[in-house]
């Protein structure tokens, strides 16, 4: 075999690997209500192509964290869009913006960007379902926060939500973790933790309205406001799945837990209920 033919087999089998694969981009969008443009990550499954709408999972970092987060420290999310046929969405919500559109500082208004102009932009770049039908949102902790607070806001616009580990009552860290930056102090404005707090939020949902899905390692920091919330979503007869596994605030849990809730999301997307 002659060199060239072996340069030609290369490039015939990494053109073959390319396009049996996810692709991952880093875009530039564009928040009108902060006056700035915002990076985050696109992926696009394998097969992909305009002729074909697909949905979309909103995948949102925790505090201190940023756009690149999943795919740097959890590259397989690549292989579950490729499973699922899915597109996969990684916003930034700042180091601590904690998804709010924040009564502070105008220039963190993290709320209508991911639950309004970033969707907005997504449907107009890619080849999407424009339709909650075809919608999902869920994050880690301050991020698993974000995602059913901005879903159950906007219900209209995401069919499902998630929470891995998620900060589902802030009133506990009132002097911690940047939130008061974002809402101001507790003992300022104790309203705006209240009615901002995603636990005091279930209010917002009609049984079945909502598709949701949440976990939580049992020896985490927040497994006490996820069993709350758990119990809460019991009395008001809101169905939901709850999980509770070993482990504990880190990134081998997250990376185990969007597994499952990534087939979660595919099967409301696929109308398997």
């Amino acid at each position: 075999m002659n060199k060239r033919t072996i340069i030609a087999l290369i490039v015939f089998f990494i053109s073959f690997i390319k396009v049996d694969a996810a692709t991952v981009d880093t875009v530039l969008t564009h928040s009108n209500a902060m006056r700035q443009d915002i990076k985050a990550v696109v992926i696009k499954p394998a097969g992909y192509q305009a002729g074909k709408k697909f949905p979309v999972l909103y995948l949102l970092h925790g505090f201190s964290g940023n756009y690149s987060d999943w795919i740097l420290k959890v590259p397989a999310i690549t292989k579950l869009a490729d499973e699922y046929q899915m597109m996969i969405i990684c916003p930034d919500g700042n180091f601590a913006g904690w998804y709010f559109d924040s009564p502070m500082n105008k220039d963190w208004q993290y709320e209508t960007y991911v639950g309004t102009e970033l969707v907005n932009w997504v449907d107009k770049h890619y080849a999407t379902i424009a339709d909650r039908s075809g919608r999902a949102i869920t994050g880690l902790s301050m991020g698993g926060h974000g995602a059913m607070y901005i879903a159950f806001k906007h219900q209209d616009t995401f069919g499902a939500a998630g929470s891995m580990s998620g900060a589902l009552d802030i009133r506990p860290f009132s002097d911690a973790f940047g939130i008061e930056q974002v809402l101001g102090k507790y003992s300022q404005y104790p309203e705006r933790w209240e009615k901002n707090s995603v636990i005091n939020m279930i209010y917002l949902l009609k049984p079945n309205s909502l598709l949701i899905t949440f976990d939580c390692g049992y020896d985490d920091f927040l497994y006490p406001a996820n069993v709350a919330f758990h119990n809460e979503l019991l009395s008001r007869k809101i169905p939901h799945d709850f999980t509770v596994r070993p482990g504990a605030h880190t990134w081998e849990f997250w990376s185990n837990s969007v597994v499952y809730q990534a087939l979660f999301f595919s099967r409301y997307f696929n109308k398997i209920k």
